[in-house]
């Protein structure tokens, strides 16, 4: 039920490709698909609801990754995403998940989370 709700809220994220100027809207922050987190992470500044907007963005993508840390640990080479170090910070790693969502807009319509680490294991593939 949990790992559901993660797709959904992942999903809702990547299916709606943020359009300079749109609003984000009450189902954005549902987060039912890919295209609803990528309207959440590339808000407008000037959108009324930026602050809450980009906090559930951030907020969602790292609660997506320690539960994958807290789910996958000791298990080496089984990991798909092995983050660098130093760390990107969460707007460096909002700003390069969007960019990577517009480049794959095949999965805007998949659950957030499922595009979130396809994503990651994309940028930051553990070494095997």
């Amino acid at each position: 039920m949990f790992k559901k709700l993660i797709r959904s809220l992942i999903l809702v994220g990547l299916l709606v490709p943020g359009v300079a100027g749109a609003a984000v809207t009450d189902e954005d922050f549902v987060l039912s698909t890919t295209r609803n987190l990528v309207n959440l992470c590339s808000v407008s500044a000037d959108d009324p609801r930026a602050k809450e907007a980009i906090q559930m963005c951030e907020g969602y993508m790292l609660g997506g990754y320690h539960f994958y840390l807290a789910t996958n640990s000791g298990k080496g080479d089984m990991r798909l995403v092995c983050l660098p170090n130093p760390t990107p910070s969460r707007n460096e790693v909002a700003a390069m998940f969007v960019e990577w969502a517009k480049a794959n807009s095949q999965y805007m319509n998949e659950a957030p989370v499922d595009s979130e680490f396809r994503f990651m294991s994309a940028k930051w593939p553990c070494k095997k």
